[in-house]
């Protein structure tokens, strides 16, 4: 797993300000003109789709019995319902997941919400996107603690989500990962 931490080369600290346009309701920072992740967002779409990255969406069908998964994921999505139904599964559930963007085996996920989106991002997505052959590498763009601060509560970090990796040691996740912390 490799960790980098980056200010983000995107946008300059002066033309941020034009994306705090949030005005706190909370009881701790009533009034105050936060960074809004919505603009953020759509200002990472843009900027991605300029370099000729693509949302893409994985489809998969579901089972909760393990020995039939195991067999489940090796085959084409076109093969699985069929194999679930040959098992004795009279309704097999269509699934999907989708990542921001993806681009030469390498999916990024940017993420400016909510804390459990990022446990989201690293333990499901990125490992279905690269146990599924999509992706070789997973790469998490996250706000670092300064620019957080700036944010509504419950918003995720870098250094804070770098220390939950970390903290479940060196296989977890099973899955190439580069954290990247941005700052204006």
């Amino acid at each position: 797993m490799a960790i980098y931490m980056k200010r983000l080369e995107m946008l300059s600290a002066p033309l941020m300000d034009k994306f705090r346009t949030k005005i706190s309701k909370e009881k701790t920072m009533k009034g105050r003109r936060l960074y809004n992740p919505d603009q953020l967002n759509r200002e990472f779409k843009l900027y991605f789709k300029k370099k000729k990255w693509k949302d893409v969406r994985y489809s998969y069908y579901v089972t909760t019995n393990y020995k039939i998964m195991q067999e489940l994921i090796a085959l084409p999505l076109d093969k699985q319902k069929d194999f679930l139904i040959d098992k004795g599964i009279t309704t097999p559930i269509r699934s999907y997941k989708q990542t921001d963007f993806v681009k030469e085996n390498i999916a990024i996920e940017v993420q400016f919400g909510k804390y459990a989106f990022v446990a989201y991002d690293l333990f499901v997505k990125h490992l279905l996107f690269y146990s599924g052959g999509l992706i070789n590498v997973g790469i998490e763009i996250l706000p670092m603690k300064s620019m957080q601060s700036e944010m509504s509560t419950g918003i995720a970090y870098f250094e804070g989500e770098v220390y939950n990796v970390l903290r479940h040691g060196r296989n977890n996740p099973p899955v190439p990962l580069i954290i990247t912390g941005v700052a204006p």
